[in-house]
């Protein structure tokens, strides 16, 4: 749901009801993840997506019947064999959706407010909703801050709110969205539950040093896929806003300095454009033992070998330097800054998607690298505390 948060913040702030339908599981090769979400309001306005076309105008219905009835239900979507006309995924997969009424005397509203208030803020915050469980708990929900504090509830006791808290913090701190399975002593109320923790965090960050034409097609290429994207580079006369337009950020520093002190997490790239091992070799020496998500540099295959060995004279150890993507980028043949700045991107989605690369034409691989291990269905409730991603 909360990627749709902006406009759906604004339907609050207009004093508008709408329902909001929201992936809760998926098994197969579905199209969206959990989180993915769709809502409408009475005016019959639709905003986003939870399949890409295939069960969008059943989940429609789904929303209006909810501002009609005002009742939270939980409905599964797949594909059918027998008639391929009836309404499904043509993929072949599975999805579950939790749709929601959202009216002014629902209670969960003031909860999801505050949840979608702080997500189009780009603020860091997590929702958490029950999606199964005994009927009377399907639907609450909880907002929860960075520092463990929430609001809202769950609807049992305050020890489950407490424990869904501190789980939905570690979901916050990986950026992600998922699932917790909580089993029948754990949750406090007689039965298992299974709860969504939708999580909204600041964009990640690509870091591109080296202020060359390449590096403003990669900057253009980070911020297209949604990266808020800094340059960084020890030249003034190269590293301006003005060759830079993209970038959120230009940065006139030495390399290595500027990643000293500035924030990074398990979701930054950073893309070494320089080739010059003044710079590339004190700066990959710090970016390596980082816990970053990608450490890309540019160079052909003979500059590649130099700097592997520069950087084990400094004490990088075979583990460390194996991190490196070098050159960077995959084989696409590219030639221009543009061509380039795709291979580079190619290769960044690759990574935080575990895809190969290789060409899905005559391939047998999964399309969708981060679905759940089951290849049928949507995971069932579990006995203990546990994620899925």
């Amino acid at each position: 749901m909360l990627d749709i948060a902006e406009q759906l913040h604004r339907w609050v702030e207009q004093g508008r009801d709408f329902a909001v339908a929201t992936v809760v599981a998926v098994g197969g090769s579905a199209p969206r993840r959990p989180g993915a979400a769709l809502a409408v309001d009475t005016e019959g306005t639709a905003v986003g997506s939870v399949s890409g076309g295939c069960v969008e105008g059943a989940v429609y219905e789904l929303c209006e019947q909810a501002l009609q009835d005002g009742e939270t239900v939980v409905e599964r979507f797949g594909y059918s064999d027998e008639d391929a006309f009836a309404v499904g995924l043509t993929c072949g997969g599975i999805i579950d959706i939790m749709v929601t009424p959202v009216r002014a005397e629902d209670p969960v509203r003031p909860v999801l407010a505050a949840a979608l208030a702080a997500a189009s803020r780009g603020e860091t915050a997590a929702l958490a909703r029950i999606v199964r469980g005994p009927d009377e708990l399907v639907g609450r929900a909880l907002t929860v801050r960075p520092d463990g504090s929430y609001g809202g509830g769950l609807g049992a006791r305050p020890e489950l709110d407490g424990t869904v808290a501190a789980e939905a913090r570690a979901f916050l701190d990986a950026g992600r969205t998922g699932t917790l399975e909580i089993g029948e002593r754990g949750s406090r109320c007689g039965a298992p539950l299974t709860v969504l923790v939708e999580a909204s965090v600041p964009p990640p960050r690509m870091i591109v040093f080296g202020a060359i034409d390449f590096a403003a097609a990669l900057v253009r290429a980070g911020k297209f896929l949604g990266y808020r994207v800094t340059v960084c580079d020890a030249r003034p006369v190269f590293a301006t806003e003005a060759r830079f337009p993209d970038a959120d950020e230009v940065v006139v520093a030495w390399p290595h300095a500027y990643l000293r002190r500035t924030d990074v997490d398990a979701r930054t790239v950073l893309c070494v454009l320089t080739h010059d091992a003044k710079f590339d070799v004190p700066l990959l020496e710090l970016a390596l033992r980082l816990p970053v998500a990608y450490v890309g540099a540019m160079g052909s295959r003979r500059t590649h070998l130099d700097r592997d060995r520069r950087l084990r004279e400094v004490g990088l150890t075979a583990p460390e330097r194996a991190r490196l993507r070098s050159p960077i980028g995959l084989d696409l043949g590219a030639r221009t800054p543009e061509e380039t700045a795709l291979s580079i991107a190619a290769e960044i989605v690759a990574a935080r998607r575990g895809g190969t690369g290789v060409s899905l034409t005559g391939a047998h691989t999964p399309i969708h690298h981060d679905a759940p291990p089951a290849a049928a269905r949507p995971q069932p409730m579990g006995a203990g505390i546990g994620t899925t991603s």
